[in-house]
């Protein structure tokens, strides 16, 4: 058995396991097939990560960089409580409105709120807007935004805010210093501003599992 399916059996052990069935989740998926969205959304266990680190935090406002079909979008908005906000912010029209059918098929329209348009004027829009700092960030959209994303990010954030970034392992590509790959690049830059900044204490976590071989950054702003 190659490694590759080998971590694909362990992530269907895992969601087995762990997961319950939940046809409303499997229907967005299957939404996001038929409209022919690419297939890079977090898988089911890591979307039950971002949901339980939305509840360890006790979040109630949470800011999410690249909505896709509003998989992961679901899986933290459930994690809010009753009086709890969304903002997530996709560039596509086709995307956003795939993900917005799938948050009213999952009954979270009035916690979530989609805005569409490219992420860094929608960040300036809701800095013009005075929004309030968000207690949970998740950065998933295009990789060579990243360090601007992060920026943004830490101007959106309190002491305690937690910031999560995905997709920074690129298949251990991050340690090739000559990249021509701007996706890479991107991330190496991320690092290396999250190394500088003095206001985020922050680690990173390898993963693998049916998506391949990638990972996580995790970090906390201080206070």
């Amino acid at each position: 058995m190659t490694q590759a399916n080998t971590w694909t059996k362990v992530d269907a052990y895992i969601t087995e396991r762990l997961i319950p069935h939940d046809p409303v989740l499997e229907e967005v998926l299957s939404a996001n097939r038929r409209a022919e969205l690419p297939e890079i959304d977090v898988t089911p266990a890591q979307g039950k990560l971002l949901h339980i680190w939305a509840r360890m935090q006790g979040a109630k406002r949470i800011l999410e960089i690249g909505t896709l079909g509003g998989y992961s979008t679901i899986w933290m908005a459930r994690a809010l409580p009753a009086d709890g906000r969304l903002v997530t912010l996709e560039l596509s029209p086709h995307h956003a409105q795939v993900a917005r059918s799938n948050i009213a098929y999952a009954g979270l329209e009035t916690k979530v709120e989609i805005r569409v348009g490219d992420a860094l004027q929608q960040l300036a829009a809701l800095k013009e807007e005075g929004a309030e700092a968000f207690d949970l960030i998740f950065i998933d959209a295009d990789k060579p935004n990243n360090p601007a994303y992060l920026k943004w990010a830490l101007q959106f954030s309190h002491p305690g805010t937690v910031i999560v970034g995905d997709n920074v392992i690129r298949e251990g590509e991050i340690i090739n210093e000559q990249t021509l790959d701007p996706r890479v690049a991107g991330v190496r830059q991320f690092y290396d501003l999250l190394a500088e900044e003095p206001n985020i204490t922050a680690t990173a976590i390898q993963t693998v599992g049916s998506k391949g071989y990638d990972g996580f950054v995790i970090g906390i702003v201080n206070g």
